[in-house]
């Protein structure tokens, strides 16, 4: 099974981009984020047609999150629990079939916290915090869990072209950097770094500076692993060369590959 997150920039605008993916990577789940769309305007039909169900959690002109799959997903939840009042669309959760049994599947579109000394920064944290506490949970229920997005969050030095330029930035403060361990440290892995060491992986490339064709970018879309998901891992991929298409998000996507069981 191979499960993709990409924070696609506007589906709408994006759209062909979109539907050149699903044929060419034929992913079995696609977390989509910053669909930046209300669920009655996500372009359901096209998707469809391309063979996948459509789940959608939106909002006019910002954020949203929508999961694609093959198969039907069962056991939707929209919104990260912890903060009845909080109206961003950055979390949607389902399940789908993974071998004799299931995959949980979280989207996940982490606050980007900057400017820092605004509210966006606690915030983010407060986000981040609401989302250890609903991770914890689901581990209890001790199944294959994929946490799949955008997370916003630089998790090491050699996560980034240039530390220095990102020291005082949401992404890379000491704090994020922490909370984020947390995650790791309830039991869920890093999906791409437990694959590999290689250096300057990256998944955003800046529109601005020439930050794509120097290569000057930063990985900050992960999948996380439950033990039971880790059991299963194959693979992953950054599928780059999407970045060097006409228009495109700032973001590529990144997929996880599992087995239908886990390794005996």
């Amino acid at each position: 099974m191979r499960i993709t997150t990409w924070n696609v920039n506007s589906v709408r605008q994006r759209l062909e981009h979109l539907l050149a993916f699903l044929k060419e990577a034929e992913p079995d789940v696609l977390c989509l984020q910053e669909i930046k769309t209300q669920d009655d305007s996500f372009p359901r039909l096209e998707i469809e047609a391309a063979g996948y169900h459509v789940v959608t959690h939106g909002q006019k002109t910002f954020n949203g999150v929508a999961i694609l799959s093959k198969a039907r997903l069962e056991d939707v939840r929209t919104g990260l629990p912890g903060d009845p009042s909080d109206e961003q669309a950055r979390y949607l959760e389902g399940m789908v079939p993974l071998g004799a049994g299931m995959v949980r599947v979280g989207c996940i579109y982490l606050p980007n916290g900057n400017p820092v000394g605004t509210e966006k920064y606690p915030y983010k944290l407060g986000w981040m915090e609401r989302l250890a506490a609903h991770a914890a949970a689901l581990l209890k229920l001790e199944e294959p869990l994929v946490l799949a997005g955008d997370y916003n969050v630089i998790p090491e030095p050699g996560d980034c072209h240039d530390p220095a330029a990102w020291a005082q930035d949401a992404l890379f403060l000491p704090q994020t950097r922490a909370k984020f361990r947390e995650l790791l440290n309830l039991g869920l892995t890093d999906a791409v770094r437990a694959t590999t060491n290689a250096e300057k992986l990256y998944t955003f490339w800046d529109y601005q500076a020439g930050a794509w064709q120097k290569n000057n970018g930063i990985r900050i879309d992960h999948l996380l692993l439950s033990a039971q998901a880790t059991d299963r891992l194959i693979g992953t991929t950054i599928h780059k060369h999407v970045r060097g298409w006409e228009k495109p998000s700032d973001h590529v996507p990144v997929s996880v590959d599992l087995r239908a069981e886990p390794v005996r």
